[in-house]
């Protein structure tokens, strides 16, 4: 029995915590007022494993590619790995029927290590490096995105076998303002501009080469993205692009990739992308875009990857001071920052916390979370509401960290990056062990 049972009244001077928005659906509180993740204390996973530790719910990725995959049956959902990408995650998606994204030597290790069947790999990156191009290639992924001239021959004289590509199109839009017009595209280091002599060129050199089977265009608006209408005016122009190459070339190209960029809430309140009407205003625009130019309907490729992890994913921080400054702010420092979660230096993201080791039921405060390292700017979160009777050792848990935050990390500081614990069916298993100073000194040559 919790206190909330035995005493209902205290219900009205608690303020909600688990906003189902931003917390794994299976986020509950158990009898001693601890916060669970698929039937795990929080707290226990800190004493077992330290702190900072990201902890990752199985069953929500899984969901995920499962929501994505229920609205978008005729589509290819590829799951961007650069959101997160260890063998395990890679072993999650493409069980639930996903294909899977790369953009390095690096992450096309682990998606092999993982047993991802090659075909379902595609291959992304503005700079790719011959090495590689040459390793993915090898390893015969499905489709390479080619993202400049230079790649072209590259990929020609590397093929033994026809290599599948896709250009990258920026089409010009403005994910911040309508009509989603600008003035042009000098500003973008992604792709060839829709409709340039530049992207022409590339059809022309691609179509040119014996190895090479240009089979679609390529698209990413952007990142954070609630508004379905740069997806709808970005399959006109891709689809008037692909006309234009089976005019110009008797080319019909027949894959569409529409990228991801798709939003989540980082804290209650904040907007997220509704997959229900992407997918009717993707299917209103393809049937409108298709019948005005006369072209057969492409397959719709998808790359969801903050969208799949995001919300699954949590950091648990330790408190080590609470410092109230006089006239000013209450710092809380705990023992982590932006060596686990550089998003807030980086973009000015914004982030919750609470506490969860314990159901607050007294007065709060209002505090910001600061982390360890030896930077002003190293403040994970501003005006958190947090118990006011917040001592050092207690465990905090800050919710949607999934996406970008391993695959930001570093070792700031010779701090090593945390590891990744999963949760499951009330069990938790490690992922990643937490980086050591020995795994530190062993690339140190001296």
């Amino acid at each position: 029995m919790t206190l909330l049972d035995m005493f209902p009244s205290l219900g009205s001077t608690m303020t909600p915590r688990l906003a189902p928005t931003v917390w794994p659906a299976d986020t509950h509180y158990d009898a001693e007022g601890r916060i669970t993740v698929a039937g795990v204390a929080l707290a226990d996973i800190a004493d077992q494993y330290g702190t900072a530790t990201y902890v990752l719910a199985e069953d929500e990725v899984r969901g995920r590619c499962r929501t994505y995959r229920k609205h978008f049956p005729d589509a290819e959902i590829i799951y961007a790995g650069k959101a997160l990408l260890t063998r395990a995650v890679a072993e999650w998606v493409t069980a639930e029927g996903l294909s899977l994204d790369v953009c390095s030597a690096g992450e096309l290790a682990i998606a092999l290590a993982a047993g991802v069947d090659p075909e379902r790999i595609v291959l992304h990156g503005n700079g790719k490096p011959f090495h590689e191009l040459r390793a993915a290639i090898r390893a015969g992924v499905g489709r390479i995105v080619i993202d400049s001239l230079n790649e072209i021959p590259l990929i020609a004289a590397l093929a033994t076998t026809p290599q599948r590509v896709l250009l990258r199109i920026s089409p010009d839009i403005d994910i911040d303002s309508h009509p989603a017009v600008r003035t042009g595209v000098a500003d973008q280091k992604f792709g060839f501009p829709v409709g340039s002599a530049l992207a022409a060129e590339a059809v022309e050199r691609v179509l040119r080469q014996p190895n090479l089977r240009l089979v679609g265009l390529h698209c990413h608006l952007g990142s954070q993205i609630h508004d379905v209408f740069p997806y709808s005016e970005a399959v006109r122009r891709l689809v008037g692009a692909m006309a234009a190459v089976r005019d110009e070339h008797g080319h019909t190209l027949t894959e569409l990739d529409l990228g991801g960029g798709h939003a989540v809430a980082y804290r209650c309140g904040d907007p997220e992308l509704d997959l229900a009407e992407l997918a009717d205003v993707l299917d209103d625009s393809l049937d409108a875009a298709c019948a005005r130019h006369g072209f057969p309907r492409p397959s719709i490729a998808l790359e969801p990857g903050r969208a799949i992890v995001a919300k699954a994913g949590l950091t648990l921080y330790r408190v080590l001071s609470v410092k109230r400054i006089d006239r000013g702010r209450t710092f809380v420092t705990v023992d982590g920052g932006m060596s686990d979660n550089p998003r807030v230096a980086l973009y000015g993201a914004r982030y919750d916390a609470v506490l969860a080791s314990r159901h607050p039921i007294g007065p709060e405060q209002t505090v910001s979370i600061a982390g360890r390292y030896c930077e002003a700017g190293d403040i994970l979160a501003a005006d958190v509401r947090l118990p006011a009777d917040l001592h050092p050792g207690e465990v905090l848990a800050m919710p949607v960290t999934g996406a970008y935050h391993h695959s930001l990390a570093s070792s700031y500081n010779g701090v090593g990056r945390p590891p990744i614990v999963a949760v499951r069916d009330g069990r938790c298993r490690e992922l990643l062990r937490r980086e050591t100073p020995a795994d530190l000194l062993s690339r140190d040559l001296g």
